[in-house]
């Protein structure tokens, strides 16, 4: 079975060409609040409250900041200014433990070499190894693996 799945679902209804139906609610409160002051007030009264309400409406209806609506950027701003606090440090406990992972890790992997005192004969033995790149073996029973595991990889730290 088909579902149709809407499409374009942040795009408000239009009512008259560009305006939407927020648009219009919002322009029409601020033109009953201008009438309002038409009645109540005296002539530069209605004047000052008159650009101060129509700016407003018009700002609130029309202006977008930073592809938000005026009024929710608005609330964005009071947010902001009034609720949160005005130093931000991020201390995220996941950081911590991985630093403390690190560091413990760093010590692991640690190693300190201390050399054995070799005798010159093997140390003769152990070059001509490597010289031959392992194709003589040693004369020594242990075999050359064994003998340069033994003498060159050293102790790890715990």
């Amino acid at each position: 079975m088909r579902y149709i799945v809407p499409q374009f679902i942040d795009v408000e209804d239009r009512i008259f060409g560009p305006i939407t139906v927020r648009q219009f609610l919002i322009c029409t409160i601020g033109g009953l609040l201008i009438f309002l002051s038409f009645k109540l007030a005296d002539f530069s009264l209605f004047i000052l409250e008159t650009l101060i309400i129509g700016g407003l409406t018009i700002v609130i209806a029309f202006v977008k900041v930073n592809g938000k609506k005026f009024h929710n950027f608005f609330i964005d701003l009071l947010n902001f200014l009034f609720k949160t606090p005005k130093l931000s440090i991020w201390q995220k406990k996941e950081d911590i433990v991985i630093k403390k992972k690190i560091e413990e890790k760093e010590k692991e992997d640690t190693y300190i070499f201390e050399p054995k005192e070799l005798r010159r004969t093997k140390l003769s033995e152990i070059s001509l190894i490597i010289d031959t790149g392992g194709t003589y073996v040693g004369e020594s029973n242990e075999g050359p693996s064994n003998l340069l595991k033994e003498n060159i990889v050293g102790n790890k730290l715990n």
